[in-house]
């Protein structure tokens, strides 16, 4: 009974010492483990060793502070996670031909930015980052089909690396879906840091909950507002400052279908606004340039905001003044 009291206090005070001075306190037989792998030729099984020690510590650390938070993730520990799982997937974005990302490197961030949501279940938490992780290669697929329909698209796109390189509305599709993903397995709060910082860079806005099928283009971007309820088939082409928002902002209505529905090979043209939850955009329609939709319209129609624009000649004299 003494021995397991002994061995109880000594593990309560492992709990709270620093992970640096463990780290400290492991390097002489951590040494002594290296030089034997070196010296039996089993270098590899010795860095192996050394990762798992390192990974252990650092998700100790990590969730050692977050226990003094209030349930709230790190944003900057979320963003982390984003870009390094968006390198890991598109090497391209980073302009890498090689990934710099591991798998473990990413389930352990993922870990760390769970463990408060869920309440400081580590168990959870690993159970839902192995999860998720293991469905990025799906989201890899749809996106790389994604990056062909864009630079296909667009006359000055050279071909899909740089699209994944360089194109905004590439890199908020990227993250939607990486968020949307998370968003379907019921995570709080974490898939809209996701994709407002997606927001923040490109100056698109599209919520996780929004269902977005697969071929999708946004050209330019800036300005596009994308709600939560929006239901956007295969095949579609939207450009910048268009809004897919809601005709009422009413809070009991949260839980209704608020935005409109853009059914498959649409096109929306620049500054059009589309209002509402019972606005269903018909299957092959173009939406012309800055027009104001609140009404369905059917498959095949073509709609768009007759304008007079008035030509005036100016006077000779405005003229010389003018030199």
């Amino acid at each position: 009974m003494q021995r397991y009291d002994k061995l109880k206090n000594l593990l309560k005070y492992l709990a709270v010492i620093p992970a640096h001075i463990l780290l400290f306190c492991l390097f002489i037989p951590a040494t002594f483990v290296l030089q034997t792998c070196f010296y039996s030729g089993g270098l590899s099984v010795c860095f192996a060793f050394a990762g798992t020690i390192r990974d252990a510590f650092l998700i100790k650390n990590d969730l050692m502070r977050s226990s003094k938070t209030s349930g709230l993730p790190r944003k900057t520990h979320v963003i982390r996670f984003t870009r390094n799982l968006c390198v890991y997937l598109f090497p391209e974005v980073e302009g890498c031909a090689r990934c710099s990302v591991t798998m473990r490197q990413l389930r352990r961030e993922l870990v760390r930015v769970l463990y408060p949501v869920f309440h400081k279940d580590k168990k959870e938490a690993k159970q839902l980052a192995r999860a998720y992780l293991e469905s990025v290669g799906h989201i890899q697929k749809i996106l790389r089909s994604d990056a062909e329909f864009i630079s296909a698209s667009d006359p000055a796109a050279s071909g899909p690396d740089e699209v994944i390189m360089t194109y905004p509305g590439f890199f908020a599709i990227m993250v939607y879906r990486l968020a949307h993903s998370m968003h379907n397995l019921g995570v709080p709060l974490i898939p809209r840091v996701m994709t407002e910082h997606a927001h923040s860079v490109t100056g698109i806005d599209i919520h996780p909950g929004a269902n977005i099928g697969e071929c999708f283009c946004i050209d330019h971007g800036n300005g596009v507002v994308i709600g939560e309820s929006t239901v956007i088939g295969r095949n579609v082409k939207i450009y910048q400052g268009v809004t897919l928002g809601a005709l009422s902002v009413k809070k009991e209505d949260a839980s209704r279908k608020r935005h409109p529905t853009v059914e498959d090979h649409v096109i929306i043209y620049a500054g059009s606004t589309i209002l509402g939850g019972q606005t269903v955009v018909g299957h092959h329609s173009i939406v012309g340039g800055n027009v104001w939709l609140t009404e369905s319209l059917p498959p095949h129609s073509v709609i768009y905001q007759e304008t007079q624009n008035t030509i005036k000649q100016r006077s000779s004299g405005n003229k010389r003044q003018d030199t």
